[in-house]
């Protein structure tokens, strides 16, 4: 429900107009309501928690000071956003975040005019920001001011440095915000973050610099090329003082800080000052992760995402899971370090998530054979590349959506030599209330025209085991295994470790009506969705689980080919060049000419949801598939 509390100025808040109403010396109250309001709406309508209180401040700075939704702030990753929607407009609605047709779980310009950009995945901010301070340029919009708020371990992204470099020679007046809290989801790792922490310069020098240049400017004294030499001559001498390299300012990009993020009166000041200030500008930030919630600030990565909890006490309210099934990313990680302690070849990669996807497992039990690469998807699937070439067996661990990042390293630095790196798609299918950023539905069909690949998806958590075991087997060369966020079907999930014949479906069920053909856990749908078709209709529906995606199992397919006359096929992914386009493909060149049903993803982004109501939506739910197949049989 809405959360009702009173508050003395934030229930005066609408728009950013209004906060822009109160003096400067309100603005520390507005933070401790705003702060208050999302520890009470999170305790009881779950969401990404602690990187939000961090930025409480900085947020209420920013729509202070900055003319939005004119001028342009570029939120990235969007974790860091609740603030910001609570301020523009959004507050009464918030309860409904994440929530299945109530506002969305990051930042989307289709819901907000404040919203100037699309917000899921990181290290997108300093680019987009670019190119909007660019096009604010070309239009002649000299007034408008463009702001990107990267943080929360975006900075260790190779897109972030691409932008920064583009942003030190193309004309802009940017400003680029660095929220720096030690943090991704777990602890930022990296040289960056060391240096980041370490990094000093003077305020008061900056003020000093700043002011003096406007003076020797309004006096004709300095130009624009005379300007741009004095900031290199002043930078190496900072340099020289600090016996430090400030690496922005060594890209002509002017640096302020670091300073307090949490200081929001101070925080107004600067900005004001560095406002009108011509250049691209960073302005560095220490904040703390979870800020202003106890529990949150001690162990940041278990309130990035907390659940519900008591917002007094900091109780968390946690499912109790026995007799239930795994998760399958633990039967993952589980049966990673069973496989690592065979096989001393076997090392683990993952780009920021060891806890997200369980690969911190192994990182306690064998933390030498264990790589958290930072938010760097790309580099971790060319890493994972050069330990193959060379001798060992890496198992790259990377959330479907965010695999997408490295499609050209796929195919350029695996395939092609086709190295043995066995890649763990976590979180493939629908995977809820984090929307369209997150849902893993395009692996199958981006990755199953790469030639080299072995693309599999296990049914349960039995076959996950056996397809990883499998996949570490001399000469199985790049193998994707995907497999959904959440739990399993099967409670006692341990198994022997046995190989599967590469490229070879299961007959899970005989029938002579009709043929179903899936792939994946959403198997498990199916098959009781044929039990209530067979007793609506009394009929006999064959389950045939593909299993393998690339290698296809012909003989199974020249079978279903030849015996049926209808086939429908389902699975957790688009349908638009995924599983069921491979078998109209295959039935096609083969020769046969059976009716074929799809059932998956429509071609359109699926908005946010539980799982339950996004199947719906789809036409993926039990009783969506039983009545598919009941149409089917009667056609």
């Amino acid at each position: 429900m809405k959360n009702e509390t009173t508050y003395h100025l934030l229930n005066s808040i609408n728009t950013p107009d209004d906060l822009r109403r109160l003096s400067v010396d309100q603005l520390p109250e507005v933070c401790d309501e705003l702060r208050q309001d999302i520890i009470n709406e999170l305790s009881c309508n779950p969401g990404h928690f602690a990187a939000s209180l961090g930025t409480v401040e900085l947020t209420v700075a920013l729509h202070y000071i900055y003319n939005t939704p004119y001028d342009r702030i570029v939120w990235d990753v969007g974790h860091q956003a609740y603030g910001h929607k609570i301020l523009t407009g959004r507050r009464e609605a918030f309860f409904t975040n994440r929530k299945f047709g109530g506002i969305r779980p990051f930042p989307s310009p289709e819901e907000s005019e404040y919203d100037t950009f699309t917000c899921g995945h990181a290290s997108n901010s300093i680019s987009a920001a670019l190119g909007m301070a660019v096009a604010a340029s070309q239009k002649g919009e000299k007034g408008r001011h463009i702001v990107a708020v990267i943080g929360d371990g975006s900075m260790s992204g190779g897109l972030a440095f691409e932008g920064l470099n583009n942003t030190s020679t193309t004309p802009n007046n940017l400003l680029i915000i660095l929220n720096d809290n030690d943090m991704s989801i777990d602890r930022s790792v990296g040289g960056m973050k060391q240096y980041l922490f370490n990094l000093t310069t003077s305020n008061r020098y900056n003020q000093l610099r700043f002011k003096i240049s406007r003076l020797l400017f309004k006096l004709g004294i300095l130009n624009e090329e005379r300007r741009k030499a004095l900031i290199r001559f002043g930078n190496s001498l900072k340099s020289m003082a600090a016996q430090q390299q400030n690496i922005f300012e060594g890209m002509n990009i002017r640096y302020f800080g670091p300073i307090d993020g949490h200081d929001v009166k101070n925080l107004a000041r600067i900005l004001r000052d560095i406002k009108d200030m011509q250049g691209p500008k960073i302005l560095h930030l220490h904040t703390i992760k979870g800020k202003g919630f106890a529990p949150a600030e001690k162990h940041a990565t278990e309130w990035h995402a907390p659940g519900k909890f008591d917002p007094v006490t900091g109780e968390r309210f946690i499912t109790n899971t026995e007799g239930m099934p795994p998760l399958f990313q633990d039967v993952f990680g589980n049966t990673l370090v069973e496989l690592a302690e065979a096989n001393p070849k076997i090392v683990g990669v993952t780009p920021a998530m060891p806890s997200g996807c369980s690969m911190n497992i192994l990182m306690s039990k064998m933390p030498n054979r264990a790589f958290d690469v930072g938010i760097a998807e790309g580099h971790a699937v060319t890493f994972s590349g050069g330990m193959a070439k060379d001798g060992l067996q890496p198992f790259c661990n990377i959330y479907s959506s965010f695999m997408q990042r490295a499609y050209d390293n796929i195919i350029h630095d695996v395939a092609i030599q086709n190295l043995p790196v066995v890649f763990c798609l976590d979180r493939s299918g629908l995977v809820g209330e984090d929307g369209p950023t997150h849902h893993g539905v395009f692996d199958m069909a981006y990755l199953r025209f790469i030639p080299n690949l072995t693309i599999a998806s296990p049914m349960n958590e039995h076959e996950l085991r056996r397809l990883m075991y499998t996949a570490q087997l001399p000469d199985k060369g790049a193998f994707v295994i995907r497999y959904p966020r959440g739990r399993g079907v099967l409670v006692n999930w341990k198994c022997p470790l046995e190989e599967i014949p590469v490229g070879k479906g299961r007959v899970l069920k005989e029938g002579k009506d009709l043929a179903v053909i899936s792939i994946g856990p959403i198997g498990n749908k199916v098959g009781a969705a044929i039990i209530k078709a067979e007793n609506a209709t009394n009929k006999k529906i064959a389950h045939y689980d593909l299993r393998f995606l690339k290698p296809l199992d012909k003989e199974m397919l020249h079978t279903i080919g030849q015996t049926f006359h209808r086939i429908v096929t389902v699975e957790d992914g688009v349908i638009q060049g995924g599983m069921g386009s491979a078998i109209l493909e295959f039935m096609s060149e083969q020769g046969y000419s059976p009716i074929i049903r799809r059932i998956g993803i429509p071609d359109q982004f699926i908005q946010h949801g539980s799982i339950d109501e996004l199947y719906h939506l789809c036409g993926m739910d039990e009783d969506s598939i039983a009545q598919e197949l009941i149409a089917q049989l009667k056609a």
